[in-house]
């Protein structure tokens, strides 16, 4: 049996992986601004849409024993595809807040488990070599996906809402197209994953439910998972880092956006829907990638103790520009694009380093376990002050609530301070 080249299914399956999260955490939040709900609720609500990423090692044993990863990822592909149709069914109805974030749960759910059987799939399917040649692939069609969700459809809805003066029936014509863009592509992997039906002539023979391993057993050794990690040396300020680090980026990112939407008077810039698809959809991702990508090189050259400061100061200090924009309220497109860009740019190069001190952490025996317990920690990091972000503006006003962000950058910089990092760690190291 012919193998299937990797070029296939991988672009696909890793821009269908990044579509439904940004769906999730940054599409319903522009949605639910424009259709009218407060900061309050918005925040609080869409808070809550990120605890399926935070719990999601309590259940990524089982995408191992039941089924195999091919079949939950198609599954899960069909079901994203369903509730995004279904949220655009219910966006003109009068109970519009309750049912479309009951389908956003169901989203979230979903997108977690595909996200699990993904990863698990693109190891099993390509072998060590493969693996690190197309790992630059699938980040970049992660972004796609970002760039296609966060951009170009918060974009398509800013034009519909100008066409036809109908700012329920826009949004709903844009999730119409988002399932439509997602249902096709779950069909073309119904036909292009590799299957192999347990044979060895391709890849990935090894995806099948797991025969020999009971369910006790399993829950032993998931058990024995989370003890080793808490038992890590340093597990105390590890796990402190990884909760505290972004805790202004994650209140300024469910704050960011209603800032940019709300009309002058009410202390925001008074972009529309379309512009902030461009601010910070396009111009902001594009920030990030560059931050990340000249972050990772740094790192490469000199290690992450050497850079760790530095990153610092970047993730840190740029959040400065929200609090010259809600004072300023300037109305110049291109200053406010170069504001976000700056502060993305910061965030994409600090972010590295927080990303690769979770690898430094988890190394060791259960290193791909303790990677997954690392990022529900992440995410929960982002999940609680989030929830509470839109209450605190509300309450504090734009103007007061940015400079509450730059002091809680005061968290970000103390448990930095606390970490203990081998100087060598992600040097690039020369074999002679």
């Amino acid at each position: 049996m012919k193998k299937t080249s990797p070029w296939a299914w991988i672009p696909t399956l890793y821009f269908a992986q990044g579509l439904p999260y940004v769906a999730v955490t940054i599409i319903s939040l522009v949605m639910y601004k424009r259709l009218g709900i407060s900061n309050t609720e918005l925040a609080f609500y869409t808070g809550w849409l990120n605890l399926p990423w935070v719990i999601k090692p309590l259940w990524s044993p089982f995408i191992d024993l039941i089924k195999t990863k091919r079949r939950w990822i198609v599954t899960m592909q069909m079901l994203i595809g369903a509730g995004l149709a279904g949220i655009a069914f219910t966006i003109p109805t009068e109970y519009f807040f309750q049912l479309t974030l009951a389908l956003f749960w169901l989203l979230a759910f979903s997108s977690a488990t595909h996200d699990i059987a993904a990863d698990g799939f693109y190891m099993l399917a390509l072998d060590s070599h493969e693996q690190a040649l197309f790992v630059g692939i699938r980040s970049t069609f992660y972004r796609i996906a970002t760039i296609a969700g966060q951009g170009l459809l918060i974009m398509l809805a800013g034009r519909l809402e100008t066409v036809t003066g109908n700012i329920p029936y826009a949004w709903s014509i844009t999730f119409f197209v988002l399932a439509g863009i997602f249902l096709a592509v779950w069909l073309y992997h119904r036909f292009i994953l590799p299957h192999c039906a347990g044979t060895v002539q391709c890849a990935p023979a090894a995806d099948h439910p797991a025969k020999e391993v009971s369910a006790s057993g399993l829950m032993k050794e998931f058990f024995t998972t989370f003890t080793t990690f808490f038992q890590k040396k340093h597990a105390t300020v590890a796990i402190a880092f990884m909760l505290l680090y972004r805790l202004p980026e994650a209140q300024l990112a469910k704050m960011g956006i209603p800032f940019l939407l709300d009309p002058i008077e009410k202390g925001g810039l008074g972009l529309t829907t379309e512009e902030v698809g461009f601010v910070q959809g396009t111009v902001g991702i594009i920030g990030l990638t560059l931050g990340g990508i000249l972050g990772g090189i740094a790192v490469a050259r000199g290690g992450l103790k050497r850079w760790l400061w530095p990153m610092v100061w970047a993730i840190s200090l740029p959040d400065f520009v929200y609090v010259y924009l809600s004072y300023a309220q300037p109305d110049s497109l291109l200053f406010v694009n170069i504001c976000i860009f700056i502060e993305q740019f910061g965030y994409g190069f600090g972010f590295t380093a927080y990303m690769l001190y979770l690898i430094y952490f988890a190394d060791g025996e259960h290193k791909t376990a303790h990677y997954a317990i690392c990022t529900a920690f992440m995410a929960l990091g982002m999940m609680i002050p989030g929830m509470a972000a839109g209450w605190l503006q509300e309450h504090l006003g734009y103007n007061h609530f940015f400079i509450w962000i730059m002091i809680c950058c005061i968290a970000t910089f103390g448990v930095t301070a606390l970490l203990k990092i081998h100087p060598e760690f992600g040097k690039k190291t020369l074999k002679s």
